[in-house]
């Protein structure tokens, strides 16, 4: 299996939990020395995760990517597209440059990576793939519009690619988190004001970690949603 993006954050948490299931993973980052420490610390599990420092907005690069992990596991058969860079950014600040470069983090990818792996399923018989996506612009959330456009996208994305890919018995779903309390949101952006606001939104006031949605990534990718196709699954405590 192939996660984007999984050095850190809610990446390593999937990492950390489909290496502890016995899955056969593959993982890439553009932040070495993380991507490098996780594959150590997770290396004890059934099968050591493979990790490969790779710039996902670069399409070559994620070919050469999907090589690499598919020469080491063999065909790929789940992929999680999770990768994504939710910076701040206000509407007069945004110019034709960064526009671009907000979609080619945040969406390009995910469409490219799936184009690297569909030949892979279809050998196999069929796959999972899960896009990732957000509750930002479900929320109508300001300070953010490329990233709250592309998320957004993703959703129209995996409703083409499920039609497409069904007769293959690929199944495309979305995977949609709240405010997950990563180390990073923690940082940046979570003050008492960002935690008043989710404990008014969440109909579960307690903290949305990277751990729950692992745990549903893991029943998208598994047998257990077979029949799973061109769906949202929200985890947001019940924000969204």
């Amino acid at each position: 299996m192939l996660i984007t993006g999984g050095a850190t954050g809610i990446g390593a948490s999937l990492v950390e939990h489909f290496a502890a299931a016995g899955s056969r993973v593959g993982f890439i980052d553009i932040d070495d020395a993380a991507g490098v420490a996780l594959a150590s610390r997770s290396s004890g599990a059934r099968h050591g995760p493979r990790f490969v420092n790779a710039d996902l907005t670069d399409t070559s690069a994620i070919e050469r990517a999907v090589v690499e992990i598919r020469t080491h596991f063999g065909p790929i058969g789940v992929l999680l597209n999770n990768a994504a860079n939710d910076r701040r950014h206000s509407i007069a600040e945004t110019t034709s440059e960064s526009w671009d470069a907000g979609i080619a983090v945040n969406l390009k990818h995910q469409f490219f990576a799936v184009q690297n792996v569909v030949a892979d399923m279809t050998q196999l018989g069929g796959g999972s793939i899960v896009n990732f996506g957000s509750v930002t612009w479900v929320l109508k959330q300001g300070g953010m519009p490329v990233y709250s456009a592309a998320k957004a996208a993703i959703q129209g994305l995996t409703r083409s690619l499920a039609r497409d890919l069904g007769p293959f018995n690929i199944r495309v779903n979305t995977l949609v988190p709240g405010w997950v309390m990563t180390e990073k949101q923690l940082r940046l952006w979570v003050n008492d004001a960002a935690r008043a606001d989710i404990a008014r939104g969440q109909c579960i006031n307690q903290p949305l970690l990277a751990e729950h949605i692992a745990r549903m990534a893991l029943f998208l990718a598994a047998d257990d949603s077979a029949m799973c196709t061109a769906q949202n699954f929200v985890v947001d405590g019940g924000w969204s």
